[in-house]
C-alpha cells in the first residue's frame, strides 16, 4: 500500500534509513525499480535532504525512518521544514498497536513528540484506511501553506492485508482558501495608484506559489515600477538583475532595502510573515506606511503586524486578480512621485554597503564569495547554505535570477541544514552545479554525509568558509557582550581534505588569494564530491547589520562607513 500509494503520488525519490519497525516496508521497496531510496547516515539529514529536494523541484520531499530515536532524530528537519513551509512527507515505523503504551523496545509516542512540529500527524492503526491517510498527507503537505505532515505506522499495520484506495483530493476535508477577496484587492490597486514612495516586500510564499507566481510576480514589478525587496527566503522571485530589485532586506539585509522599507508610504507584503529578522523593533518598523498583506495563511495575518488591507490567498491567484483589476482601471501609478522615490533610492545605494577591501595575504570570506559568484554565474547553479555568517554573506554576494535555486534555512536556523540538502537537491538535479556555502562548525554537525555522497556519486561540492569560529556567535560576543568569546571556536578542527579522501572524495584548500579563483575551477571542474577548505579572515564580522531591537534605519554598516551607525534620513554618526 505505502509503495503503491508513494507511485500515484508521484514520488520518484524516498530518502531514509532502515530499522526494526519499518522492515516491511523496505522490503517492499527492495522488490520494486520505480521508487529510489537514498540511504542517508542520519535520520536528521534525511528530512534536510528531503528539504532541499522540495524545495528544488516544487514537489513534496519523502522521508522513511524507523520508531523511537529514528522518529525523535527527524524532529529538527521537521521543525525546520514548518518554519520554512517546506512540503515534506515523513513515514515513521512505530512498535505493533497492542505494545503501544508499554514502552516497547524503540518505542517513542511519535505523534505526541511530533504535533508541534508537523503542520498535521497521523497514527495509522487501521490497515484500510492507510492508503487514504498517505493521499491525505500529501494533499495537506502541499495544499495552502506547505508544511510538513508525518505518517506513524505501526509494525502490525504494515503486515497486514486491506483494501488500496486511489488518491482523490476532493474528499479531503482540508481545502485551503487560494481566491483573494476582490473589495481587499481593488482597495490594495487603488493605493497602488496614489502611492508615492511603495515598495513590494516579498518573502518565501511567492516560491511556495510555483512559477505562476513568480512570473506574475515579475509583470506586476515591472508594469508598475515599483521597487521590491526579499526576505532571505524568498530570494529569486524576481531576478537580481531586475532594474527595480533593492536586495535583500533584515538584519543583514542592505543600506538601500532597509531603508526603503522604513520611509515608504505603502508596502505591499507578498508571501512573507513579518519575520522579526525582518521587522527589527516593531513599534519602529515601517512607521508612516499602509501595510498590505497577502497570504495564504489566515493566522499569519495581524499576528505580528497590523495590516491596514489584509488578503487572504494564494500569491499567484492574487497577483493574477491584482494585475486584472490594476489593467482594467488604466494602469495608473503616481509615476512622478515614483520616479521621485527612485532617486533617494538611488542616493542610499551610493553608500555601497557591502563593500569590503580585498584581503592580498588573507582571504576575506566576501572576497571568496564574490569570487564563486563571479566564477559560477550563468551556470545551471544550485546555491545552499548551513547557518551563521557564511549563510547572510551567500545572500548579500551571490545572486539569483529564478526561484527555487537556493535553499537557505530561514526560520528555525539550523546548522547542518546545508549539506543533507545539497544532497536532495542533486539528487532532483544531476546534472546541475550544486554547491552548498559552509562554515566549518556547522558543516561537521552532519559531515557523515559524506558517506551518502559518495555512495550515490553526487557531486555535490562543499564550499567551508573556515574561520575556526563559531562566526555569528563570536560576532555577537564582540559586539554585544564585550569581546567575551565563551566557547565560540573550536582547538580541534579536522584536515578537511584527509577527511574528504577518507571518504573516497576530493579535497581541496585554499589559503592564498591568489590562488583563489584556480581552486574554485578545480572544484567546479571535478566530476565528483569535493569539500573546499578556504581559510578565511577569523574575525571578519557581517554587515550591514541592524542590531537587535534596533529599528531599520539604526544600522551597522562597517567598513563602508567607517563602522557607522545609519540614522534618520540617512546621516551618519561615527
Amino acid at each position: 500500500m505505502l509503495v503503491q500509494a508513494l507511485k500515484d503520488q508521484g514520488v520518484d525519490t524516498v530518502f531514509g534509513y532502515p530499522g526494526g519497525a519499518v522492515l516491511p516496508i523496505y522490503d517492499e521497496i527492495f522488490q520494486q525499480n520505480d521508487v529510489r531510496h537514498v540511504l542517508v547516515r542520519h535520520e536528521q539529514g534525511a528530512v534536510h535532504a528531503a528539504e532541499g529536494y522540495a524545495r528544488s523541484t516544487g514537489k513534496p520531499g519523502v522521508v522513511l525512518v524507523t520508531s523511537g530515536p529514528g522518529a525523535t532524530n527527524a524532529v529538527t528537519g521537521l521543525t525546520d521544514a514548518l518554519m520554512d513551509s517546506i512540503p515534506i512527507v515523513v513515514f515513521t515505523g512505530q512498535v505493533p498497536t497492542f505494545m503501544i503504551g508499554s514502552d516497547a523496545f524503540q518505542e517513542a509516542d511519535t505523534v505526541g513528540i511530533t504535533r508541534p512540529c508537523t503542520k498535521h500527524n497521523w497514527l495509522v492503526k487501521d490497515t484500510n484506511t492507510l492508503s487514504g491517510v498517505i493521499h491525505e498527507a500529501f494533499h495537506v503537505a502541499t495544499s495552502g501553506r506547505p508544511g510538513p505532515v508525518l505518517v506513524d505506522i505501526p509494525k502490525d499495520v504494515q503486515f497486514a492485508t486491506g483494501t488500496y484506495t486511489k488518491p482523490s483530493p476532493t474528499a479531503s476535508h482540508y481545502q485551503p482558501r487560494v481566491k483573494g477577496d476582490l473589495e481587499e484587492i481593488t482597495e490594495l490597486v487603488a493605493a497602488m495608484e496614489k502611492a508615492k514612495r511603495p515598495v513590494f516586500y516579498t518573502g518565501g510564499g511567492v516560491i511556495n506559489s510555483g512559477p505562476a507566481a513568480s512570473q506574475l510576480l515579475r509583470e506586476l514589478v515591472d508594469a508598475t515600477g515599483f521597487p521590491i525587496t526579499s526576505t532571505l527566503m524568498g530570494l529569486g522571485a524576481y531576478p537580481a538583475s531586475g532594474k527595480n530589485w533593492l536586495g535583500m532586506l533584515g538584519m543583514h539585509g542592505l543600506y538601500e532595502a532597509n531603508l526603503a522599507m522604513h520611509d515608504c508610504d505603502l508596502l505591499i507584503n507578498i508571501g512573507a510573515r513579518f519575520d522579526d529578522r525582518i521587522t527589527g523593533r516593531i513599534d519602529a518598523f515601517s512607521p508612516k506606511s499602509t501595510k498590505a498583506h497577502i497570504d495564504i495563511d489566515p493566522s499569519s495575518i495581524n499576528k505580528v503586524i497590523k495590516t491596514d488591507i489584509p488578503i487572504v490567498g494564494d500569491v499567484a491567484h492574487v497577483l493574477e486578480d491584482m494585475l486584472k483589476v490594476w489593467k482594467s482601471r488604466g494602469r495608473k501609478t503616481n509615476a512622478e512621485a515614483v520616479a521621485k522615490w527612485h532617486m533617494k533610492i538611488n542616493d542610499w545605494r551610493k553608500v555601497d554597503c557591502l563593500a569590503f577591501t580585498a584581503g592580498d595575504k588573507t582571504i576575506k570570506p566576501q572576497q571568496a564569495l564574490a569570487r564563486l559568484e563571479a566564477l559560477t554565474k550563468g551556470r545551471d547553479r544550485y546555491i545552499t547554505t548551513e547557518v551563521g555568517q557564511h549563510q547572510m554573506w551567500a545572500a548579500q554576494y551571490l545572486t539569483f535570477e529564478d526561484p527555487n535555486r537556493w535553499m537557505t534555512s530561514g526560520g528555525l536556523g539550523t546548522m547542518g541544514y546545508g549539506f543533507p540538502a545539497s544532497i536532495g537537491v542533486q539528487m532532483a538535479h544531476p546534472e546541475s552545479l550544486v554547491i552548498n556555502v559552509a562554515g566549518e562548525a556547522s558543516w561537521l554537525m552532519n559531515m557523515q554525509e559524506m558517506g551518502t555522497a559518495v555512495q550515490y556519486r553526487l557531486p555535490v561540492k562543499q564550499f567551508i568558509l573556515n574561520n575556526e569560529r563559531l562566526g555569528m556567535v563570536r560576532q555577537w560576543q564582540e559586539l554585544l557582550h564585550g569581546e567575551r568569546y565563551s566557547h565560540s571556536w573550536s582547538e580541534a578542527l579536522p584536515d578537511f581534505v584527509k577527511l574528504a579522501e577518507a571518504f573516497g572524495a576530493k579535497g581541496i584548500i585554499c589559503k592564498d588569494p591568489a590562488d583563489l579563483d584556480d581552486a574554485i575551477m578545480e572544484m567546479i571542474d571535478h566530476d565528483g564530491p569535493v569539500i573546499f577548505d578556504c581559510l578565511v579572515e577569523k574575525h571578519e564580522n557581517c554587515f550591514p547589520m541592524i542590531p537587535s531591537g534596533k529599528a531599520h534605519n539604526e544600522m551597522l554598516l562597517g567598513e563602508a562607513e567607517t563602522q557607522g551607525v545609519i540614522q534618520a534620513g540617512g546621516a551618519v554618526l561615527v
